[in-house]
């Protein structure tokens, strides 16, 4: 099972990121995800991409089975917080057989920011993400 652990460094990054998401400050695909703990019933709270491809919306984990991912699968709902504004939508996870499309365009667009995460180079071909595909959890959006 793929997890890339944030470095403390990394951590508090992406709680300046969150905090700034949260405010609406930053690009408008960056938002605040919240989750609740699947053991703990605790909400946590970590920045996100929101990938908008053909009309769908997506969440891709590029660290891999990370706690919010697994956190997500288990409650298969979270909230997006933008602008102090939230939105609690239903995920759906993606099947492996769909991914490599949504996975390559992920990091396409956002390559400066999660290309780290990948074994493949940004621009590579969706047929190179296939073998990947189990690595990156991949939610669907739903309203």
């Amino acid at each position: 099972m793929k997890y890339d652990r944030p470095s403390a460094v990394e951590a508090l990054l992406n709680r300046f990121i969150g905090l700034l998401a949260r405010a609406g400050i930053g690009p408008r695909y960056n938002v605040l995800l919240q989750v609740r703990g699947r053991t703990s019933g605790r909400v946590y709270s970590t920045p996100v991409n929101v990938l908008e491809l053909k009309g769908a919306r997506y969440l891709v984990a590029p660290r891999g089975q990370t706690q919010w991912a697994r956190n997500a699968l288990a409650s298969g709902e979270v909230t997006l917080v933008r602008a102090f504004r939230g939105e609690t939508v239903k995920v759906h996870p993606v099947a492996d057989a769909a991914k490599p499309e949504i996975l390559k365009t992920y990091l396409d667009r956002f390559a400066s920011q999660v290309r780290q995460f990948f074994p493949v180079p940004a621009g590579s071909p969706a047929d190179a993400f296939r073998p990947l595909a189990a690595d990156y959890p991949v939610f669907e959006i739903k309203n």
